[in-house]
């Protein structure tokens, strides 16, 4: 989909003669450029490791999207306390414990209302289980991105679609631009102003 509608093109400074295909494919370029499917709400599944000694992950996708009435954008959590990596220093006790009641390997599913979770930074922090130990995986599923597109993305847009139409190898007159072919000029399309509009959209932690 757009960040553009077309009744927007002229007031963001596009010609409104401009085709739907260039703002398809500069919208398809934003969301390569921020590693995800799109910029508006949508749901994830993240499984992450959780470093020993605390309870807490990032999550790679903001803003968080709350639900109706303020609730949890947190969907389900699941985790469990996995036999410990080489180098991570564990209670021989509580290991004995665990391998006793068979913890090590098994997900438990938390109930969200127990997890603290910040909005703006997508931190959460898990509480410990009974034994004392801390959880050292989680599978995460909740939901991310804008209600709405913001004034920034269309700007982004609307600048990608410039930048495109300014680039001599690209100002062609054809009835459907080639998503590949802006992908191939995404270092000059995407230029600092662009990047610094998407950045607070752009997914942590995936390379």
């Amino acid at each position: 989909m757009g960040y553009l509608l077309p009744t927007e093109y002229a007031q963001y400074g596009l010609s409104a003669e401009t085709s739907d295909d260039w703002v398809t494919a500069a919208s398809a370029l934003m969301e390569a450029h921020c590693r995800r499917t799109s910029l508006l709400a949508t749901q994830y599944l993240e499984r992450m490791r959780i470093t020993a000694g605390a309870q807490t992950v990032r999550l790679s996708y903001l803003p968080l999207t709350p639900g109706a009435g303020g609730a949890s954008p947190l969907s389900s959590v699941r985790v469990r306390y996995a036999r410990p990596r080489r180098g991570e220093m564990v209670d021989p006790f509580l290991a004995q414990v665990s391998s006793v009641f068979g913890l090590p390997g098994a997900w438990s599913s938390l109930d969200v209302a127990t997890i603290d979770a910040e909005l703006a930074t997508g931190e959460l922090t898990f509480p410990t289980n009974l034994l004392g130990l801390n959880y050292n995986e989680a599978e995460v599923t909740y939901t991310a991105g804008l209600t709405t597109a913001t004034a920034a993305l269309k700007v982004a847009c609307a600048q990608i679609v410039k930048n495109a139409q300014a680039t001599p190898a690209m100002n062609v007159k054809t009835s459907r631009l080639d998503t590949m072919q802006m992908e191939y000029f995404s270092g000059s399309l995407i230029d600092p102003q662009v990047q610094a509009l998407l950045q607070p959209y752009v997914a942590e932690r995936l390379g």
